[in-house]
């Protein structure tokens, strides 16, 4: 068996939940997910899900220690031995070397790292949406804009990071849920990852 080691990145409402969910099954690995998990903690009122809900409804973001030891605890569970995809995290170059520390004690590192490529304004368009039928309370305009900021600030520099090392396929991230889908396995198959299920 081999292991399938993913990082899905995009901005708000360039659909890599979506997408991450549909590789995941494809290479039967688990999508971890920092914003379900958080979003979970919120709905069962966990000490945690508070925490995170008065950081998230100011539009801001989780602190790297409490998101780093969220998804080092998920990464030591059994169903991520054989490989994962991770989403939203890392999404700074602190979170980065964090994450190649941990991967590092296990002899691990990560096979490729996708990126949804999304004009602005198509995400725009697409979280209004998504808010109107979610309801999701950390959807507002400003709420949606600083996060839009906080991505070109703070995340885009890992594709600089991870570019380097050659692992980065630039899928483009707009047309229809499966043509997506269908750019992002024939991209991973070029580089050789077999999927274990089709999608």
């Amino acid at each position: 068996m081999t292991s399938t080691r993913l990082l899905i990145v995009g901005p708000q409402g360039s659909g890599k939940g979506t997408q991450g969910v549909r590789i995941a099954e494809a290479y039967g690995i688990p999508e971890i997910s920092t914003g379900d998990i958080f979003r979970a903690n919120i709905k069962e009122g966990t000490e945690l899900g508070l925490k995170v809900k008065a950081i998230t409804d100011a539009g801001d973001l989780v602190s790297d220690e409490l998101t780093g030891e969220i998804v080092r605890d998920r990464l030591s569970q059994p169903d991520a031995a054989d490989g994962f995809l991770l989403d939203g995290y890392p999404r700074n170059i602190a979170q980065l070397h964090h994450l190649d520390e941990f991967l590092a004690e296990r002899g691990e590192s990560l096979d490729a790292v996708i990126e949804l490529a999304v004009p602005r304004e198509e995400s725009l368009k697409r979280i209004a949406l998504r808010a109107g039928e979610q309801g999701r309370s950390d959807d507002t305009e400003e709420a949606i804009a600083h996060r839009l900021d906080i991505y070109e600030r703070q995340t885009a520099p890992l594709l600089a990071v991870y570019g380097e090392r050659g692992i980065v396929e630039t899928i483009d991230g707009v047309g229809s849920l499966d043509e997506i889908t269908e750019r992002i396995l024939a991209a991973l198959e070029a580089r050789g990852l077999v999927r274990t299920a089709a999608v």
